[in-house]
C-alpha cells in the first residue's frame, strides 16, 4: 500500500509540473470560473427574478457543481492523451504500482478543482455573493463538492482509458456534461421549464 502511495506521489507531481511547462492549462484552470460566474451573474443576473433572494447568490452553487464536472474532463482527456502517446506503456514497463497512474492523475486533478473553487469564491464575493452560513458548514460544503469532483475524476478516468484520442473523449462527454449542468436548477428556477425538462431538471444530481 506505501508502495502505491509513493508511485502515486510521483505521478501526481508529475501531472503538476505539467502546468509550469504547458501554461496554457493553467490560463484555462484560472479565466474559465472566471468567465463563467461573470457571464452568468451579469447577462442573466438582471434576466430572471429570484424571489425572496439575489441572483448571484443562487447562481454561484450551481456554477460550482458545473465547474468542477468540467474540470473532471481534465483526467480523463489527460489520460487518454498518455495512453495515445505511449506514456501508459512506459509506465506499465517501469518498477511501479499500475494503480498509481489513475491515483495520481486523480490527485492532481484535486489541486485543480481546490485553486478553481478558491478563485471562483472569490469572484463570486465581487460580484455579490455571500456565505450566510458559519465557516464550518461553508467547509463542508467545500469538502462535499471536493468529494464529487473526486468521483467524477475517477468516472472520466475510466472512460479515458477505454477511448482511443482525447478528441473522441471530449466530444462524447460534452453530449452528457451540458444536458446534465444546463438542464437543472442550478441556472434557472426549475418552475419555468417546460414539463418533461422540469421533471429532469428535478432529479438531476445537481438540483439544488
Amino acid at each position: 500500500m506505501v508502495h502505491v502511495f509513493t508511485d502515486a506521489l510521483v505521478i501526481a507531481k508529475r501531472n503538476l509540473i505539467k502546468i509550469v511547462r504547458v501554461p496554457e492549462i493553467l490560463v484555462f484552470v484560472v479565466l474559465s470560473p472566471i468567465m463563467f460566474v461573470l457571464l452568468f451573474a451579469y447577462v442573466f443576473g438582471n434576466s430572471i427574478n429570484i424571489p425572496g433572494g439575489s441572483y448571484q447568490e443562487f447562481l454561484i452553487a450551481g456554477i460550482f457543481a458545473q465547474t468542477v464536472i468540467f474540470g473532471s474532463l481534465l483526467t480523463g482527456s489527460g489520460l487518454a492523451e498518455d495512453m495515445q502517446k505511449g506514456i501508459i506503456d512506459r509506465f506499465r514497463s517501469l518498477p511501479m504500482s499500475r494503480s498509481a497512474v489513475i491515483f495520481g492523475r486523480t490527485a492532481s486533478d484535486v489541486v485543480y478543482n481546490v485553486l478553481t473553487l478558491i478563485i471562483m469564491s472569490l469572484t463570486g464575493l465581487l460580484v455579490g455573493w455571500r456565505i450566510n452560513t458559519s465557516l464550518l458548514e461553508a467547509l463542508s460544503g467545500f469538502a462535499v463538492l471536493l468529494a464529487f469532483a473526486y468521483a467524477l475524476s475517477w468516472v472520466m478516468a475510466f472512460i479515458g482509458l477505454l477511448v482511443p484520442s482525447p478528441e473522441v473523449l471530449n466530444q462524447a462527454s460534452f453530449m452528457v456534461v451540458f444536458p446534465l449542468t444546463f438542464v437543472a436548477n442550478t441556472f434557472v428556477p426549475a418552475e419555468n421549464l417546460p414539463s418533461l425538462l422540469r421533471t429532469f431538471a428535478q432529479w438531476n444530481v445537481l438540483a439544488a
